[in-house]
């Protein structure tokens, strides 16, 4: 099923990138090469991430804040950060996008997820990103799932990803 914030690797190929991230792009293509185990996964989409976005108390000022600050303040980039990332594990996750994420944990089983970033920028020809975000291993229970997708979120507005 095709979902505005939620598409399974199955649906994901690598022209999709600005929509499920580099890692979810490379994973999808993965996934239909014969011989090659991926595990069943789902990208939560770039437009998922615009929606919460939209949500969070406050983070036009902030984000507009940090847009301004001297790139070597590393104290008052981290301190802003920090109240970003706070914004953003602090949100409830819409109604019809924690549904859809749950629907897909429910349509694939198992018993623990990895919850893991997959920037857009991430894996170009000319650049790497990767590991700049939050990875969790071991994530049980579509609660914590939620909760950790929110973490990722917010591990884009760390120090190191600034």
């Amino acid at each position: 099923m095709i979902d505005r914030f939620v598409l399974g690797l199955e649906e994901i190929g690598e022209t999709q990138a600005a929509l499920a991230g580099g890692k979810g792009a490379h994973l999808g293509e993965l996934s239909r090469v014969e011989g090659v185990r991926v595990p069943a996964g789902f990208c939560v989409t770039t437009d998922a991430f615009r929606l919460i976005m939209t949500t969070v108390p406050g983070i036009d000022d902030h984000l507009e804040r940090l847009s301004r600050l001297d790139p070597g303040d590393r104290e008052a980039a981290g301190a802003l950060c920090e109240q970003i990332r706070r914004g953003i594990e602090g949100t409830a996750i819409p109604d019809d996008l924690a549904a859809a994420i749950t629907r897909s944990v429910t349509r694939l089983g198992g018993q623990a997820w990895a919850v893991r970033s997959s920037a857009t920028a991430e894996d170009l020809p000319t650049a790497s990103f990767a590991g700049q975000q939050d990875t969790y291993l071991n994530v049980v229970g579509q609660a914590a799932i939620l909760q950790h997708v929110r973490r990722c979120w917010a591990s884009l507005f760390t120090e190191r990803a600034v």
